[in-house]
């Protein structure tokens, strides 16, 4: 098979080629995307839009948010928020086999408005975080295959959001990316059950997700966000 497309993704290994991040050392107050995985008010996000804040909060509505605690499993990219209440969760297909050349789809805010992108899953990959919470851990990247109309340059406030296979199940987090390289990276989905884990938070047992396709996920998107299901994250006031 050319390239390995249709081959199932291997499990992690220390020789998975590396990829280089550099955070910070100092949390700076920014905006990232959130989605829910219960409605009692558990979201994800990507670790590095909320690490390190001392206010953060879920966006509900032109200018009202709700505040939420953060809650950081240090040995990857993932951090759950809680809020007071909640809005319909996403449901988590963590389990599922992911193999070459899968599609996804990365629904939320870039440059802080609503956008989406669509990528092909290329492999794994060892992403190394230099600075503010350093560690490596494995993560899968995707090559992007698409976007909305007029979205020009960095896909920047995209961290954090869902990385949504055809059956609209989560199979992890946007976590960076490789304007360049035409990458995204995004957290596997160990590291998002391990983060749930880890922080004693449930996802809802019983969610409902829409397929989503190259030809409909623009409307998708634009349900999922005007539902909350998937939320601007804002870091109001960093530490």
């Amino acid at each position: 098979v050319a390239g390995g497309e249709g081959l199932p993704l291997g499990p992690a290994s220390p020789f998975d080629p590396q990829v280089v991040v550099d955070v910070p050392g100092k949390a700076e107050p920014g905006v990232g995307t959130a989605f829910s995985v219960s409605d009692s008010g558990v979201w994800v996000t990507a670790r590095h839009v909320v690490d390190g804040c001392t206010q953060t909060a879920i966006v509900v509505a032109e200018g009202r948010g709700v505040a939420a605690q953060v809650h950081i499993d240090p040995r990857g990219e993932a951090a759950v928020l809680v809020t007071e209440g909640g809005a319909p969760p996403l449901p988590l297909g963590l389990d599922q086999t992911l193999r070459r050349g899968d599609r996804a789809f990365q629904p939320g805010y870039p440059q802080g408005e609503p956008g989406e992108a669509t990528s092909r899953l290329l492999g794994r990959e060892n992403l190394e975080v230099r600075g503010r919470g350093a560690r490596t851990e494995s993560v899968l990247v995707w090559a992007e295959t698409g976007r909305t109309d007029g979205l020009k340059g960095a896909l920047a406030g995209l961290s954090g959001s869902p990385v949504l296979a055809r059956a609209g199940r989560v199979i992890g987090v946007t976590v960076a990316e490789s304007p360049r390289r035409g990458r995204i990276y995004t957290a596997a989905p160990e590291t998002l059950a391990g983060a749930l884990a880890a922080t004693h938070q449930r996802a809802a047992r019983f969610a409902v997700g829409e397929p989503i396709t190259v030809d409909n996920y623009g409307r998708v998107a634009d349900t999922l966000r005007r539902d909350l299901r998937v939320a601007q994250v804002i870091c109001l006031k960093a530490s």
